[in-house]
């Protein structure tokens, strides 16, 4: 799915992660903001349209494999508690 040309990433009806001029919108563990946005303000900062548990993330200033665990997380948040806990294991046992 895309908004206004940008990919928007979605679980059925559920979105957990929206592209937007350079910077993700991200849902993520609300602990886990709150400790982002103290210790990496330049990255992380709270998305003032949406409810408290969704992020800015500075595409700038992060890499590749720290936004693919981002985009982890933030689909776990949304996926059934059982799809989630399958496919971590999954990657756990890959070598």
């Amino acid at each position: 799915m895309t908004y206004k040309g940008d990919p928007w990433f979605n679980v059925g009806a559920k979105s957990f992660a929206l592209a937007l001029d350079g910077r993700v919108v991200m849902k993520l563990e609300r602990e886990r903001q709150e400790l982002l946005f103290e210790i990496r303000p330049e990255t992380f900062s709270r998305c003032r349209v949406a409810t408290a548990y969704w992020s800015y993330v500075e595409l700038a200033n992060i890499d590749e494999a720290e936004l693919a665990d981002l985009v982890l997380e933030a689909w776990t948040l949304i996926v059934p508690k059982r799809v989630s806990r399958a496919h971590l294991a999954s990657r756990d046992d890959t070598p």
